[in-house]
């Protein structure tokens, strides 16, 4: 009974018209993009890691999740994970975004992909410990400045007074002189021929873990212009805070560092401070009068 059953209904699929077969078939179309998404946005690769350290301190999960929203909201279009891009992904990549405990270790695999990345000009933003790793001075080719991990090159938390040294620039627009809690390095490997355009400096506050390098003027904020051999001239913008990410969230620096994407992307400097979204395809009707 069963398989009488069932032979029947094959049967009956088998005489079917093709069109009424297909009409099951599993479609290759891709589904529409939202409505309020800029097709022709910078793209961008979020690269995080896991949460460490102390309650709202290096949370590099809650970055990945704010700055995807925050970043589409400012029309970019926006990939990322708590892993390193595959070279599928930084094909069609503008900029690469690092906030993730000493990013700088790198597989040779991960190391290849961001090389032949830098080659091409694809821009890179490295934030806070994003630049500490195993060999700083090959790292500071592809930004500018690293420090080696292992070493006591930190403050731990302290109040970081900025120094903006070239308010003309730029990414710095209406960014001033003030201080906020959080930390800041020191003995830093640092690129040259080219060497980094330092945007703001602060005098390392005395901790503990300071010592006598108390009152040394190290940059913070920087960005680095270079060409790899063989390649395309590339960009990098560093920001050296991030240990509290509740600083992400003020006004003055987040300004900054959408204005610091923007350029590590070759775009317009202001294309995301800037950014208006399209109205909405279909208005929401006017609510009926009560």
């Amino acid at each position: 009974m069963h398989r009488l059953c069932a032979a029947a209904v094959l049967a009956a699929a088998a005489s079917a018209p093709s069109g009424a077969r297909s009409q099951s078939a599993p479609s290759t179309a891709q589904a529409p993009r939202p409505w309020d998404q800029n097709q022709n946005g910078m793209r961008i690769y979020i690269w995080a890691g896991l949460k460490s350290h102390w309650a709202g301190q290096h949370d590099y999960p809650q970055f990945l999740a704010d700055w995807s929203k925050l970043l589409t909201e400012h029309g970019a279009i926006v990939d990322g994970a708590l892993h390193s891009a595959s070279p599928a992904d930084l094909e069609h990549t503008d900029v690469v975004i690092i906030y993730k405990g000493d990013a700088a270790y790198l597989s040779d695999e991960q190391r290849a992909a961001l090389q032949h990345y830098v080659q091409r000009g694809g821009g890179l933003v490295s934030l806070h410990d994003s630049l500490c790793g195993p060999d700083p001075a090959y790292f500071a080719t592809l930004v500018g400045g690293a420090k080696k991990h292992g070493e006591v090159n930190y403050t731990l938390g302290a109040p970081v007074a900025y120094n903006v040294v070239d308010s003309a620039d730029p990414i710095m627009k209406g960014m001033s002189n003030f201080t906020l809690y959080d930390e800041a390095f020191y003995n830093m490997t640092w690129a040259h021929d080219p060497g980094i355009h330092v945007l703001a400096t602060t005098a390392i506050p005395g901790t503990p873990s300071a010592g006598a390098h108390k009152g040394e003027v190290v940059p913070q904020i920087w960005t680095y212009e270079h060409t790899l051999a063989g390649g395309q001239p590339a960009r990098a913008f560093v920001w050296m805070q991030g240990h509290e990410y509740a600083n992400f969230a003020n006004y003055q620096i987040q300004q900054m560092l959408l204005r610091g994407i923007a350029w590590a992307g070759h775009k317009p400097v202001d294309s995301l401070v800037d950014y208006v979204p399209p109205p909405p395809e279909h208005p929401q009707p006017a609510a009926a009068p009560r």
